[in-house]
């Protein structure tokens, strides 16, 4: 139907002309921009959790894998089930677990804290001398598991 004759129009001279090669886009492209956002919520979500615990753990019996060996004898706090602080094989009161440690820290290299609780302790008493260490400035705290636990289906 019709050949598409174009008129010209007189007067002004960008009121005829359509939008080209030379015409400046007024809209903005929001893809990128929802696409930074996404990723950047998506990294808040995971991160979140991780700053509001401040000590990643592992409980007792689970089926997670041996971390790798080190260089020196790991330093270890062990909890006795009968309420007793020791300090790789020494006995430590509570109150001076932390200066003992300081004290030992400050002749290794590795700042890594390996943390063996007897499986009946209470989570709370676990969790009271994580945030003494954590306090403490010892930020970096393995807990110690038996690997014979349960894995829920993750071995199948």
């Amino acid at each position: 139907m019709g050949g598409g004759v174009m008129k010209k129009s007189g007067g002004g001279g960008r009121r005829g002309r359509r939008r080209g090669a030379s015409a400046a886009m007024s809209e903005i492209n929001v893809t990128p921009f929802v696409d930074v956002m996404l990723v950047l919520m998506i990294i808040f979500m995971v991160a979140a959790p991780m700053m509001t615990v401040g000590v990643p753990i592992e409980l007792p019996k689970t089926a997670a894998t041996a971390l790798p060996t080190e260089q020196e004898e790991p330093l270890s706090i062990t909890l006795t089930a009968d309420g007793l602080v020791m300090i790789m094989t020494s006995e430590v009161s509570e109150a001076e677990l932390i200066p003992q440690l300081r004290a030992i820290a400050a002749e290794r290299t590795s700042d890594k804290v390996y943390l063996r609780a007897d499986g009946q302790l209470p989570y709370e008493r676990v969790a009271q001398v994580m945030g003494a260490l954590n306090a403490g400035g010892f930020t970096n705290i393995g807990l110690v598991t038996d690997s014979r636990g349960p894995d829920f289906g993750a071995g199948n």
